[in-house]
């Protein structure tokens, strides 16, 4: 065993360290570090898990890619795109995509008695990955597609709902404007509610059997608005959006969710510096604190290492033993540390205490990321940036003489 562990060893945890005036100095140091890492721990996976969760919703919701016409403009109905494409059912040259769905928007307004609302009907079909959406279900269940016959079941937002005065087996009309025709309107039933905590989609998006938007645009059964495609990897959309391009006729473009949503990913890139910028304070306050116990212990031990300088010990291992020490010191920081920073986390995850406002965050609850990777890491981390780090006021051990250091009191 080395002598500067053991020995590091030995004074961090005799009982000579109990009564002093250092244990003071040393008991700061500790909490600093359990402060430290606690608010370290919170940060990122609070962080993290807000990032991903929007990103997910987001994705989910309205697919992590989607295939339109080059022709589509910037209204809210699909133009026409033949069903017959190579990449559907199955995007067989690009492995990465899961599930390629067929989709067709079609705006309206709902009507009833006491009010009225402007929608996107958005027709779905038997390939819709319904389970994927389970996640932003509140009431009901999402509307049976049949294959052969049309049906009338809805999904709508329950904030659209609750303005309308709607529920689960409610009916209502919905009158579609025509270019060239009378307005058509079609009655509805409705069969569940969701709820995203988006305002882009809360507001305006209703669900239903696409053969409704075939029918008002006179479309044929093999004539959809787009595609929606999903990947293994919400974080990877960008770049598997780019292979798709290159996959696909050149009078189709392939869009990202995050090219989709570009303001709101912007605003969630946000996390990512705040992370680095609290991190960085954290880490700043450990190591301050750190150095200052560190300096105390070794002014204090002045007497201890002149004599073990008389013994033979070199200037190295005496700091070595010395940023053992101070490493020693931080252990039931970081322990306690861990234990808080994770059973708050914990708690979050499973009971969802900290609630927030949906209309700024997206979110209800406060999401929490856990990874056991990046715990590690940040506790590894911050042991070897503080040993780094010490071996600068270590270095006054060096100035210390054997003679001056034995006679000081």
């Amino acid at each position: 065993m080395s002598f500067s562990w053991w020995f590091s060893k030995k004074i961090a945890l005799g009982k000579n360290t109990k009564n002093n005036l250092s244990s003071i100095i040393i008991r700061v140091g500790q909490i600093a570090v359990a402060l430290g890492l606690i608010v370290s721990l919170v940060t990122i996976s609070t962080g993290v898990g807000a990032r991903k969760a929007i990103k997910e919703k987001l994705a989910d919701f309205n697919g992590h890619i989607t295939i339109r016409n080059y022709n589509s403009n910037t209204s809210l109905n699909s133009d026409s795109l033949s069903l017959h494409q190579a990449f559907y059912p199955k995007f067989k040259s690009i492995p990465e995509i899961e599930h390629v769905q067929a989709i067709a928007n079609k705006s309206g307004v709902i009507r009833t008695d006491e009010n009225f609302s402007g929608v996107v009907f958005k027709g779905v079909g038997t390939d819709y990955d319904s389970v994927r959406f389970e996640k932003f279900m509140v009431k009901g269940h999402f509307p049976r597609i049949n294959k052969d016959s049309i049906m009338d079941e809805v999904l709508l937002s329950k904030k659209i709902a609750d303005e309308m005065k709607l529920d689960v087996d409610s009916s209502f009309v919905m009158y579609f404007i025509q270019e060239d025709t009378k307005p058509i309107y079609r009655r509805f039933t409705i069969s569940g509610l969701f709820k995203t905590d988006i305002k882009n989609f809360d507001d305006q998006i209703m669900f239903g059997d696409i053969k409704h938007v075939q029918r008002l645009n006179r479309w044929d059964s093999n004539t959809v608005g787009g595609f929606e495609l999903f990947v293994n990897d919400v974080e990877n959309i960008d770049p598997v959006a780019k292979r798709v391009q290159e996959n696909i006729p050149y009078n189709l473009y392939a869009e990202s969710a995050t090219a989709s949503f570009a303001q709101i990913n912007d605003w969630i890139s946000i996390f990512d510096k705040n992370i680095v910028i609290i991190l960085f304070i954290m880490l700043f306050v450990v190591v301050i604190n750190m150095v200052m116990v560190l300096l105390i212990l070794i002014l204090e031990r002045t007497h201890s290492i002149g004599i073990l300088k008389a013994f033979g010990a070199t200037n190295w291992r005496i700091r070595k033993l010395f940023i053992n020490y101070a490493l020693f010191i931080m252990l039931p920081g970081l322990i306690a540390g861990n234990a808080i920073g994770l059973g708050l986390l914990l708690i979050q995850k499973y009971f969802g205490i900290i609630k927030l406002p949906a209309e700024n965050y997206y979110l209800s609850t406060a999401p929490v990321y856990l990874d056991f990777g990046t715990i590690v890491l940040l506790n590894a981390g911050a042991l070897l940036v503080c040993a780094i780090v010490l071996l600068l006021p270590s270095y006054m051990i060096s100035k210390i003489t054997p003679a001056k250091a034995i006679n000081f009191r």
